[in-house]
């Protein structure tokens, strides 16, 4: 250490570059050596060409069996399509549905990627819930825009192979999922024709014709689910995809058990390695059908060339690495950087233009890198910088091999700068070095928010305008790094970004580009009578200190707000501005979003900021639009407080706030004739039942209250963890997973004068337009009579369902089951799910 002082003080440094004494003696949180056989997998993938290509529907659809054979076991270029996001799907930790479950289960794949060693792809579909047939599905999404998404994908992958997780024959399955493999079977005939998508081939694509492309044996009735059924056993390939991983140890099974429990959101968290139980536990082979393509008989790969023989001068590069993986030296990884840098010097000099080789080029240079032991730690002080904003980069590198390494420069693309200004020779006398400097974020930098939320899509597709991250899981870097080393006369370039120096060691966070303060409706949804005026409150939150600002809000024709503007100034980070607008809403029924612009100098932002903090995930900051929906309606409601146990999540009980009640949150231990005492009915939450172990023991007193006039209302349970029924005051009902997917199914009404369609609002078929994603969901098969059906629906097609509301009296009151999707239409503002939510609260009153 005292060796490198001198060093630190005879350096002659630019203005813009402070070398700090204190960062090299402590650079921070360098992570442990490199693993010998962690490196030794990666150069057996680098030598490895052969890819693979699986394509499903959503978020833990894919078989992360066969990904980590794929990657693990045969060290294959292996990457999962999944056409969605996940965005239309339950949510069992929290109440983030839509576009905030779709980044979720976004980042919830790629931590199950990092596991079991694939990559991550995307389309711009919007996964709308559940569809019973692929028809309806890809009339909702763009056909058209979906198949360019996966053909891009294809271009750009160039796989050998696909694979399809489900049959494209409709079974009894989703309509997304028939979907992705119909989809997926025509771009595989496409990708190979300059003809199609030629927009393509102009921005820098070149065709790219797979071999051949299966269904798995879950797609065609072979595996765990079945979807279809086959008599080609002519057309079929097994592979035997057993084996342990030589990195971890552990079995594929257990592997990819651990990759597939990553799927939190939807209740796959469980898994224990060792205890079995992993997904496909039991099965040690992988049925394949073909779909396309040329025939295979023994493997999915036959005849395909999986080595560098097939890239024109790569036979030598090849044979080199073969050598050095018969000859790898683990006890000492430098003594393998001789031969590395020979290959490296030999793919140097392959044409440019094939993606798969300029992976292969990057993966070589991180095998070096790790060889020579060198690591890079970018920090910043904190994640949030606003446009504009000064930020000290720390940029930290370490090496524990002696062999002489020139640390040339720190490069910063985005902004298009280079710190050259100090050269630092590595080895066993400086093993550490540190570059500090002031870089500006440029004030044109956009507020982060995922790629494809920043502009409006519609119910079917996300609108994104940069086609060069179509296909991408996450944005690219606000502000990457690349550290450059010079090697026995070669360039390493090492990529990197900034993470927070207050980053928990195994959650980083990188750079979120946050405005200088951020808006926040106090409420999301704001009920109006026809021709009224109430104020619509909204915070102003500061992040940044001093800030003046003027805030504005905007409603379309018929609306009126008033004053036009409030102008103010935020001292310190811990006040806010509270402020209040007065909203007149037209003299007739009418759903408005009311939007919010803050001025801040000559900027203008409208941000929100939402916090989502998992501990399997990283940290998200989302900041949308804020945005609140102004609802003018006619409705009534009777009775003033209203109990609700919290389910697995949702925002009824903020709608009920705003539809006038009282709303008393009833935890565990509440649910007793004391606490019910007073309240005119209780709501309870989607799957509380599944959530909630209290509610089992509650039901004598729940009951009691509903014989002494109170209302329960019980949204939607699952067929789950064994839970086949369930029983109210004694009344039993039978689970199911009925279901009417469409949205503007027609409402037949069964029993037209139950109070429930008539007081104290009357309902009519107008009050069902306007509903989204689906009428509802987990209707029940069977129930007791006591029980009366309001309504009847169905999808086209299908006999009527009959129980998607039923109504029991019990005494005085009345218990009340629904499947109707009132989670997600009151929150969407709808007039009519929040007339008939008011009635079922009033039953009685």
């Amino acid at each position: 250490m005292r060796n490198l002082l001198p060093l630190i003080l005879s350096t002659r440094l630019s203005p813009s570059l402070v070398v700090c004494a204190a960062l090299l003696l402590a650079p921070r949180a360098f992570a442990a050596d490199p693993n010998p056989a962690a490196v030794l997998q990666e150069l057996k993938s680098f030598d490895s060409m052969g890819s693979v290509l699986l394509i499903a529907a959503h978020p833990d659809d894919e078989d992360t069996q066969l990904l980590t054979y794929l990657a693990h076991g045969r060290n294959y270029r292996a990457a999962y399509l999944s056409v969605t996001r996940g965005d239309g799907g339950q949510n069992v930790l929290g109440d983030q549905f839509g576009p905030e479950l779709g980044v979720i289960r976004t980042h919830e794949l790629l931590s199950a990627r990092q596991l079991d060693g694939a990559r991550q792809f995307f389309t711009r579909a919007i996964d709308f819930g559940f569809s019973k047939d692929y028809r309806q599905t890809l009339s909702v999404w763009d056909e058209q825009g979906v198949l360019s998404d996966i053909v891009r994908v294809i271009r750009e992958f160039r796989p050998d192979v696909m694979v399809t997780r489900f049959s494209t024959i409709p079974g009894n399955t989703h309509g997304h999922h028939t979907a992705s493999a119909v989809l997926g079977l025509h771009a595989f005939s496409l990708a190979g024709d300059p003809n199609q998508f030629p927009e393509q081939l102009k921005e820098g694509l070149t065709v790219w014709q797979p071999k051949r492309i299966f269904t798995t044996g879950f797609g065609i009735g072979m595996g765990r689910g079945g979807g279809g059924a086959t008599t080609q056993n002519d057309s079929l390939v097994r592979v035997d995809r057993s084996g342990t991983d030589p990195v971890s140890g552990l079995t594929f099974d257990d592997l990819s058990g651990l990759s597939h429990s990553m799927h939190k959101t939807q209740g796959f968290g469980t898994f224990t390695p060792g205890r079995g139980g992993g997904r496909g536990a039991g099965q040690r082979s992988e049925t394949l059908q073909l779909q396309a393509g040329d025939p295979a008989s023994k493997d999915l790969m036959d005849g395909i060339d999986t080595s560098w023989n097939r890239v024109q001068g790569g036979a030598q590069i090849g044979k080199l690495a073969d050598d050095l993986i018969a000859n790898f030296n683990a006890t000492d990884l430098s003594t393998n950087v001789k031969t590395l840098l020979a290959i490296k010097a030999l793919v140097a000099k392959l044409p440019a233009g094939n993606p798969i080789v300029e992976e292969k080029r990057a993966l070589l240079d991180k095998i070096i890198v790790e060889c020579l032991g060198i690591q890079v730690v970018t920090t910043i002080r904190n994640a949030e910088v606003v446009p504009g904003e000064k930020m000290e980069v720390r940029a930290s590198v370490k090496m524990s091999s002696t062999m002489p390494v020139n640390f040339l420069a720190v490069r910063y693309p985005s902004i298009g700068r280079d710190l050259r200004d100090v050269a630092i020779r590595l080895g066993s006398i400086e093993p550490t070095a540190a570059k500090i400097s002031s870089e500006t974020l440029p004030a044109n930098t956009p507020i982060s928010q995922p790629y494809w939320l920043r502009e409006q899509g519609t119910r079917g597709m996300f609108r994104v305008d940069d086609v060069s991250l179509i296909g991408r899981p996450l944005n690219p870097p606000v502000f990457p790094v690349e550290y450059l080393f010079d090697v026995g006369g070669q360039t390493l370039v090492v990529p990197d970004e900034p993470v927070a120096e207050n980053s928990p060691a195994n959650r980083p966070r990188t750079i979120d580009v946050i405005p200088p303060v951020s808006l926040k409706f106090l409420s999301d949804v704001a009920l109006f009578a026809p021709g009224s005026k109430h104020s619509i409150a909204i915070d102003v939150i500061p992040n940044r200190a001093n800030v003046a600002c003027t805030l504005r809000l905007a409603a379309p024709s018929g609306w009126t707000i008033s004053p036009a503007e409030q102008t103010f100034t935020i001292a310190t980070l811990t006040d806010r501005a509270h402020l209040t607008f007065d909203v007149t809403a037209p003299s007739k029924p009418d759903v408005a979003n009311i939007t919010a612009d803050v001025q801040v100098g000559d900027a203008h932002f409208d941000n929100a900021r939402i916090e989502i903090d998992y501990p399997h995930i990283p940290f998200i900051l989302l900041q949308p639009k804020a945005i609140a929906k102004a609802v003018s309606l006619d409705l009534s409601i009777r009775g003033k407080t209203v109990g609700y146990i919290t389910g697995a999540g949702d925002s009824v009980d903020a709608a009920l706030a705003q539809m006038g009640y009282t709303v008393v949150t009833l935890k565990p231990g509440d649910i007793t004739p004391d606490k019910l005492s007073g309240l005119d009915a209780v709501v309870v939450g989607v799957r509380a039942f599944a959530v909630r172990k209290d509610l089992a023991a509650a039901m004598p007193a729940l009951t009691s209250f509903v014989q002494a006039g109170g209302n329960v209302i019980v949204q939607y349970e699952r067929n789950e963890q064994g839970q086949n029924s369930i029983s109210l005051g004694g009344y039993s009902l039978q689970l199911s997973a009925n279901r009417v997917t469409d949205p503007n199914a027609t409402m037949t009404f069964l029993a037209p004068d139950h109070p429930a369609v008539n007081v104290p609002n009357k309902i009519t078929p107008d009050d069902f337009t306007g509903w989204v994603q689906e009428r509802g969901t987990y209707f029940p098969s069977q129930w007791d009579d006591h029980f009366v059906p309001i309504f009847a629906c169905n999808d086209t097609g299908e006999a009527p369902l009959k129980s998607s509301l039923l109504i029991a009296q019990d005494g005085k009151g009345y218990f009340v089951y629904t499947g109707l999707g009132f989670f997600r239409q009151l929150p969407a503002g709808n007039p009519g799910a929040y007339r008939l939510f008011a009635n079922l609260v009033s039953l009685g009153k």
